[in-house]
């Protein structure tokens, strides 16, 4: 046999097939629409890109190559399409194809652009790859080859086709064809040879093998359209009517829309009417209702550009001359939402279709309203908190009415405001160095202060809060004492239950006890934030946590607030308030 290791130049061939793009004739409708064509004819270059091998070798592209096409269109759109291709000088090969099968095109807009595909099967002639090479054995050169051998093959692609302005629609350029080929040939056994010459050595060898060849080819040329799709359309004319729907010695305007005139004729119009006058010799009359009944009415139209099938048309259009309309009214509040006993202004618009003069009027379903134009004023005195309802009322000079509502809230009284905690008199310990947490009689008479607004209030609390200068040795300490006594002091001496006392300590930085009442409802931590409370487990009251009541000096101002409630009776050490 014959050895395939060899180094040779190889030569190609392609072959390609084209397809033809749809451009429209000119029909006798509008200059911007093309009729398809029935036939296309293109005529073009290919370049042919072949990728396959041949017991190793492979081919090469071939860039002169000539293609043909004809389609036959059945519609708008689909299509039949025959194509020949020829590559005949490649480095390698040649190659010669004949395919037909279906192509489907898309004009678009008016024509001027149109896409399309189409899918191809038929057969290939071709040969290759070609070269000079040696015989495993370094004998050569030898030319290798195969002959020219029939194969199936298959296209698909597709294309666009530019249409060529100035050839009445007859001419494209196919801006681009871009196809992929599948080509498939048998060449023989492979590596058999023919020696011309049996004396000398062999100089000519046919290379043999299959051929499965994946190519690209890529065209481009003119496109010839001749026949037309679709046949020229007849004429067609609409018209209409504007307004629909009038009243007496309104106009009414009649508008005509021919298709598929030709422009190369003039087109000449008509109007009739039954029961009415109708002026106007173009697309547009004018109808006169001044003295029309209310009614329907009919408008005929009539178009026309000669006397053959299809060139003239009729249209009729309706329009109604009504009675004359009712008022319409809108009504509304300002403000919607008042408080008891304050007053809203109604506005209400009416309105006549036909301008009537118009008379207004109200009601109202609670409170009193007044008012004849078209404003009127809701006085709420004496109504419940809830929904107010407004009726306007309109009625033109025919004795038309009209009536629309608005809603007015009256809003409930206001909540009285949540109770806060109140602040009361503070107690200072900075008399007695020695007994630094002791309630004196000045102190004390505070405290009677607190125990008599807690009697006064059997449903408040008091909160005594304890502060230290917090440079002081066991600030802490002496500030929670320091309530702790003012506590017991309220418990023990004034009868105050002790649940009703809360003991805190506070940041005010001074040695003092700050008392506070609680009303109910009132909450302390939100109104006087800061305070800890006091562990009253832990921290118990002074050994001597208040002084006698003889010895106390209580200040002017607290002794004249004791005596004007001399009522209460302070428990403990005999002292009465």
């Amino acid at each position: 046999g014959l050895g395939t290791a060899l180094t040779a130049q190889q030569t190609s061939s392609s072959s390609a097939t084209g397809t033809m793009s749809a451009n429209s004739a000119k029909t006798s409708a509008l200059p911007s629409q093309i009729n398809p064509s029935r036939v296309d004819i293109f005529a073009g270059y290919s370049y042919l890109a072949p990728h396959g091998t041949v017991n190793g070798q492979s081919y090469a592209a071939v860039d002169k190559g000539a293609i043909g096409s004809g389609a036959y269109y059945f519609d708008k759109y689909m299509g039949g399409e025959f194509s020949v291709a020829a590559h005949p000088d490649g480095p390698n090969d040649s190659f010669t194809t004949f395919n037909v099968g279906p192509i489907v095109r898309a004009p678009m807009g008016d024509g001027t652009v149109t896409p399309f595909i189409h899918a191809l099967v038929g057969s290939t002639r071709f040969n290759g790859p070609n070269f000079v090479g040696k015989y495993t054995d370094g004998a050569g050169p030898v030319h290798f080859h195969n002959p020219d051998t029939w194969g199936a093959s298959l296209t698909v692609g597709g294309g666009m086709d530019l249409l060529i302005p100035g050839f009445s629609h007859r001419l494209s350029w196919r801006v681009f064809q871009a196809d992929y080929q599948y080509m498939h040939a048998s060449f023989g056994p492979a590596n058999s040879f023919v020696d011309p010459n049996p004396k000398a050595p062999p100089t000519e060898a046919i290379l043999g093998g299959r051929a499965n060849i994946n190519a690209a080819q890529l065209s481009t040329g003119l496109v010839f359209h001749m026949g037309s799709v679709i046949p020229p359309p007849p004429v067609t004319y609409t018209c209409s009517a504007s307004p629909e729907e009038v009243y007496p010695g309104d106009p009414v305007t009649v508008t005509g829309n021919a298709q598929n005139l030709n422009p190369k004729k003039t087109a000449t119009y008509g109007w009739t009417a039954t029961g009415a006058k109708v002026s106007g010799t173009s697309s547009t009359g004018t109808v006169d209702t001044a003295d029309l009944a209310p009614g329907t009415y009919t408008v005929a139209g009539h178009v026309t550009e000669g006397a053959k099938a299809g060139q003239s048309a009729d249209c009729s259009a309706k329009f109604t001359v009504k009675q004359f309309e009712p008022p319409t009214v809108s009504c509304s509040a300002n403000p919607a939402s008042v408080n008891p006993g304050d007053s809203a202004t109604v506005t209400a618009q009416g309105v006549s279709p036909q301008n009537r003069p118009l008379t207004y009027s109200y009601s109202a379903s609670s409170g009193q309203v007044s008012g004849s134009n078209n404003t009127a004023t809701l006085n709420t005195t004496g109504a419940a908190p809830g929904t107010i309802t407004v009726t306007c009322n309109v009625s033109d000079d025919k004795g038309q009415t009209a009536s629309a509502t608005t809603d007015v809230t009256v809003n409930a009284p206001a909540p009285p405001p949540a109770p806060k905690t109140e602040t009361l008199c503070s107690i200072n310990f900075n008399r007695d160095k020695r007994r630094p947490t002791r309630v004196d009689n000045e102190a004390k008479a505070c405290l009677d202060d607190v125990a008599l607004n807690l009697q006064q209030q059997a449903d408040a609390q008091a909160v005594l809060v304890g502060n230290s200068d917090p440079n002081a040795r066991q600030a802490s300490r002496l500030a929670a004492e320091r309530a702790v006594n003012a506590e017991f002091y309220l418990v023990h001496e004034k009868g105050i239950d002790p649940s009703r006392i809360q003991v805190r300590t506070g940041t005010a930085g001074s040695d003092s006890v700050q008392n506070y009442l609680i009303p109910s409802g009132a909450n302390f931590e939100n109104d006087v934030p800061g305070t800890t409370t006091v562990d009253t487990a832990t921290v118990h009251p002074s050994r001597n946590p208040y002084g006698h009541a003889r010895s106390a000096t209580v200040s002017h101002h607290h002794r004249d607030r004791v005596h004007r409630h001399h009522h209460v009776v302070v428990k403990g050490s005999g002292s009465s308030k």
